[in-house]
């Protein structure tokens, strides 16, 4: 099976959130050398905690640092902007690393609608034409001019266009486009991806680029050593949910702090089920339940999300989940 990246560029407290875009660029180099298949760049806005707000521009400084590895974003929330745009944007990318571009596109605002009224000033509505957009991407990211206009640079390659979601709603529309589609699991703990995967391959119509359909999901895992380490670390961003859900926004904390003052008493049922649900333990633990997940939603390929206050700790994670699935390791990356 075949394992990929989504990285979120996570500010941690204490650190510029400048920080955290440079340790997304050398977090790319180290998942190409592990062996990675894709490394998947997230768009948000506003937030004081995921700060990668430009997925295109990082992508481009990942294809100048790498060799290999496939890269894109996770996604570009196209109802902000021209799909003429975006489609020149990733021709350029494209040029730049010939083969390697994925394009994946969302929906849904990543953000409130005050950032969305401030990206697009016609963002109420703006959401009802994502179809439209998509069907303008795809005709614009291929060789062919499409409403008397072409977007440029041209080349042998074409960006490869995903459909993301955690609804019905894209795996639909993937389905009816032809296109790869990949759920975002970690968002609802994987509530609807057995119907929304369901939908995607029964509705599926064949695509010339993509005959068969292309399905994946991107999961939020942690894994160390030992499971206490691993369960120790990932308190950062169940203190992180924790206090989102109550509206509070900031940057990851250190775990040691957090297990100090523990959490509050109100939070110990959504805590229970959280954990419940959480892929965080001992490598051999989470792979088995990796492994069981993909067998039974007919999956290939898994996108890993995992944070961590502690660098180390992530890459630790990575490299153990990349040598337990035999990923091929590329030596001068």
């Amino acid at each position: 099976m075949r394992l990929s990246v989504l990285d979120q560029s996570i500010a941690l407290e204490g650190q510029g959130q400048d920080a955290a875009i440079r340790d997304t660029l050398s977090l790319a180099a180290y998942a190409e050398g592990l062996g990675y298949a894709r490394f998947w760049l997230s768009e948000h806005h506003g937030l004081p905690s995921i700060v990668g707000s430009a997925p295109e521009i990082l992508m481009a400084a990942i294809a100048a640092r790498t060799r290999r590895i496939r890269i894109g974003s996770a996604g570009v929330m196209l109802p902000h902007y021209s799909a003429l745009k975006v489609a020149e944007q990733f021709r350029v990318l494209e040029a730049l690393a010939p083969g390697r571009i994925d394009l994946g596109v969302g929906r849904a605002p990543g953000g409130d609608m005050r950032i969305a009224q401030a990206l697009n000033p016609n963002a109420y509505g703006a959401a009802e034409h994502f179809p439209e957009q998509v069907r303008d991407l795809q005709a614009w990211t291929s060789q062919a001019s499409h409403r008397g206009l072409t977007a440029h640079p041209l080349g042998p390659h074409a960006p490869e266009v995903w459909i993301l979601g955690s609804s019905d709603y894209g795996a639909q529309l993937a389905a009816h486009l032809g296109l790869p589609y990949a759920f975002a699991y970690f968002f609802t703990d994987g509530q609807g991806v057995e119907r929304a995967l369901e939908l995607y391959r029964s509705l599926y119509r064949p695509s010339e680029r993509h005959p068969t359909p292309q399905a994946t999901i991107c999961v939020w895992a942690l894994v160390a050593e030992r499971g206490d380490d691993a369960r120790h670390h990932a308190m950062s961003r169940e203190h992180w949910r924790m206090a989102r859900m109550r509206g509070e926004l900031g940057p990851l904390q250190d775990p040691d702090r957090i297990a100090e003052r523990g959490f509050r008493a109100e939070d110990a049922a959504a805590l229970e089920a959280m954990r419940a649900k959480a892929f965080v333990g001992d490598v051999a633990e989470v792979s088995a339940r990796l492994r069981a997940l993909a067998a039974g939603l007919e999956l290939d390929e898994m996108v890993i999300n995992s944070w961590s206050f502690h660098s180390e700790v992530r890459r630790n994670s990575y490299a153990l989940l990349a040598s337990e699935f035999g990923l091929e390791a590329q030596a001068g990356t």
